[in-house]
């Protein structure tokens, strides 16, 4: 096999190749290396490389192997991280210059799980500053490999664009407002936001630490099941880690979903939607239905002030993360995550009260409309991938940021885990996704309907034209 052929296989895919030794974890290795060494100068989706630690690692999985000891289900699979997750001895910056040269002692309760189940690390994935909603102004932005002028979406933009170029075989995302599943969208691959508290958030740089999600971004869903379970349980170093056993994610019956019911509000998915969004969602609709799915007409709670005070919520979280280096070192920040930060400090504890209340009534809504279904179908954003010129231009509109975290938003306040998941081609060739919500805990469900999805569809198959030499000038 070629080195891009053995890039493009699933992550369960060449596990089973490892493990019955029709590829080695060196061989799979250095494909992936010399895949990001090609490729790295035009997508710059590491913030870093580690060959050596990846060789290394590789050759230590082969030795294991050799002696009929395997770690886990990722055993000798090349991984990568997004930089704000803790790595014993390697720098991890959470997008900024500030912790350019931080060196954790200590590795993240996922990075630990990872290197337990045998995984490979190949890096840390570029994000932008501090996993807020821009890249630092000193940060080379990560490109897509669909589209040199498509927006790569946010935090967690080096994550979804290693993924969907082959430059690994699963990544950490981290998602407070949206950001697994905004890069997940984006770039065309599969995003999976847990519960909140399913997995430790030990290590991990905070935003939000009453938003932050940690999951994994992977080409399928059965993928994300596998990463899954091996990053979720219950860990000592942080105590709101769910103390809830952690199933098998990949039981269940995908060839059919009868009894699964489907809540699908018309209204919600398609006003202010994008027609090819709204599509997209309506063919996914028709996809579980012939699956076996019920589909049941519901009626979404009202989010809009939520989604509003998403951010005033979310600044005075992160004024807390950061009260070690701002203000103190506010010259080193970029202008979006300190204004963030500078709105933070300005907000009071009466502010945050009322925001807190606005957030448990809207859960327990969501809850309560969650015991009448299984799964509810949304999108995930409102507009298909944009261009970066887009973006910015909708960044100068009244509501832009509402628009945008309005399928996003209200389930990082609420907890509920999330999968995003292609769902169709636009016209123009770029990614749509759709979006399923289940009740807390219930991730199983989640990728059980994604992978019944998936074998029946191909949109999750399709591959950016990044190894094609005729689109080399839109890079």
């Amino acid at each position: 096999m070629t080195d891009d052929e053995i890039s493009w296989l699933d992550l369960v895919t060449v596990s089973s190749l490892i493990r019955e030794g029709t590829l080695s974890a060196v061989q799979v290795t250095e494909a992936q290396l010399r895949r990001i060494e090609r490729l790295q100068p035009t997508l710059h989706a590491y913030a870093r490389t580690t060959p050596e630690l990846a060789l290394a690692q590789a050759s230590a999985a082969d030795r294991r192997q050799a002696q009929g000891e395997l770690l886990g289900p990722l055993h000798g699979v090349p991984i990568a991280i997004k930089d704000l997750c803790w790595t014993a001895g390697i720098p991890t910056a959470a997008g900024m210059p500030t912790y350019h040269d931080f060196v954790p002692s200590t590795d993240a309760t996922v990075v630990s799980r990872l290197r337990e189940s045998g995984a490979v690390l190949l890096g840390k994935l570029q994000m932008t500053e501090s996993a807020f909603s821009a890249h630092h102004p000193d940060i080379v932005v990560p490109v897509n490999p669909w589209d040199a002028m498509g927006w790569t979406g946010v935090s967690s933009s080096g994550s979804g664009v290693a993924t969907a170029a082959g430059l690994c075989f699963g990544s950490l995302g981290t998602d407070t407002g949206g950001s697994i599943r905004f890069p997940s969208a984006a770039c065309g691959v599969t995003g999976l936001k847990p519960t909140w508290g399913r997995v430790s958030r030990h290590g991990v740089f905070e935003l939000a630490a009453s938003l932050d999600h940690v999951g994994p971004m992977c080409r399928t869903a059965a993928d994300c099941g596998v990463m899954l379970g091996v990053l979720a349980g219950a860990d000592r170093f942080d105590s709101t880690a769910l103390q809830a056993p952690v199933p098998d994610y990949l039981s269940g019956n995908i060839d059919s979903l009868s009894g699964v019911r489907i809540g699908l509000d018309a209204s919600y998915i398609s006003s202010d939607v994008e027609p090819e969004v709204a599509a997209a969602v309506h063919q996914a609709r028709g996809v579980f239905e012939r699956l076996g799915a019920q589909i049941v007409e519901v009626t979404m709670p009202n989010a809009d002030d939520l989604v509003e005070n998403w951010v005033p919520h979310c600044a005075i979280e992160a004024a807390v993360a950061h009260a070690a280096t701002f203000p103190l070192r506010r010259s080193e920040y970029g202008p979006m995550l300190a204004g963030l930060l500078d709105l933070g400090l300005r907000l009071t504890a009466t502010d945050y009260q009322r925001i807190l209340l606005q957030r448990a009534t809207h859960t327990g809504q969501l809850n309560t409309l969650m015991s009448q279904v299984d799964l509810l179908l949304m999108p995930a954003m409102p507009f298909a991938a944009p261009s970066t010129e887009r973006i910015a231009h909708l960044r100068q509109e009244p509501g832009y940021r509402k628009r945008l975290s309005r399928f996003t938003a209200p389930t990082d306040m609420s907890g509920h885990p999330t999968l995003t998941f292609p769902a169709g081609p636009t016209a123009t060739a770029r990614p749509v996704a759709a979006q399923l919500v289940a009740a807390h805990l219930n991730e199983g469900l989640l990728v059980r309907a994604g992978r019944a999805f998936q074998s029946v569809t191909d949109w999750h198959l399709s591959r950016p034209p990044i190894d094609s030499k005729s689109v080399s000038r839109s890079f």
